[in-house]
């Protein structure tokens, strides 16, 4: 049985939990193979990715800060990694590199866990920046239709616009505007890392508008429940955690890889407990 070599590299990498999650899935579908870190200082970014890509692994995850410095040495991007402009999985096919991006795919997949329908949803995004990116471009090509931006910059969320699908309707927002026409929206979606350790006291915006039967969600994973989370459960909000995309951004990379479908099932308690006490 061959066995696959897997692994994440970043600047830095040694507290991911990539290698448990991949171990995990692994573990699931009866395919024997292993994750490795590899840890890369930017100064030799070149020549340790070339090597890399000829050692013999199968595939590799990318985070910060590498999801776009990768791309020249990648010989295809999917639809998706294009329009988006950064890559977080890579893998080897038929002698070939090629790049996708399952960030905000596995935010969608995620999401969809907590909301009966997408198409009539009126959504708000929170930031603007590369996983904004990503989700926006996931949303719109998995059938929401209202996704409005709000930005402190508002030219930087006019960007997005570039990225959207011709029946997607989007305005551009402050952060004040967005503040005042918070009951209309059925979904808040906060992209930025406002609100994560060690700032969690912070909060991106007041919720004091809210719509009382609103998903709120956070991509923020530590803490588990941010200061936006916690402020729309008192106001009676169904409230999402980050943490989940976590994991099902690693299922679709994982299916990219193997071929194998996976669950996510416990994993996800299991997940938040690790979390909790790291």
């Amino acid at each position: 049985m061959k066995i696959l070599k897997l692994g994440l590299i970043g600047h830095p990498v040694e507290h991911s939990l990539s290698p448990w999650i991949h171990t995990q899935f692994m573990e699931q579908a009866g395919v024997e193979g292993e994750y490795k870190l590899y840890p890369i200082e930017p100064d030799v970014f070149d020549e340790k990715i070339t090597a890399l890509l000829q050692s013999g692994i199968d595939g590799f995850n990318i985070t910060v800060p590498y999801k776009q410095r990768i791309i020249p040495f990648l010989d295809e991007l999917d639809t998706d990694a294009s329009k988006i402009g950064a890559v977080n999985t890579a893998v080897r096919k038929n002698g070939k590199w090629i790049g996708y991006n399952t960030d905000g795919s596995g935010y969608v997949r995620a999401l969809e866990q907590v909301i009966p329908s997408q198409g009539s949803l009126h959504v708000l995004m929170l930031g603007a920046g590369g996983a904004a990116r990503g989700i926006y471009r996931a949303l719109v090509a998995n059938g929401f239709r209202y996704v409005d931006i709000a930005n402190r910059t508002v030219s930087k969320a006019e960007q997005l616009l570039q990225i959207q699908e011709p029946e997607t309707i989007t305005e551009i927002l402050s952060y004040e505007e967005a503040q005042q026409k918070l009951d209309s929206y059925d979904i808040i979606i906060h992209t930025s890392s406002v609100g994560m350790s060690p700032c969690d006291r912070e909060q991106i915006i007041p919720l004091a508008n809210l719509k009382s039967n609103a998903v709120v969600s956070d991509i923020v994973y530590k803490p588990i429940e941010t200061m936006l989370l916690r402020s729309a459960k008192q106001q009676g909000a169904t409230i999402h955690h980050g943490h989940s995309m976590l994991l099902y951004q690693a299922q679709y990379a994982f299916e990219i890889w193997s071929g194998e479908q996976v669950v996510i099932g416990e994993l996800l308690n299991q997940l938040e407990q690790r979390l909790t006490e790291a």
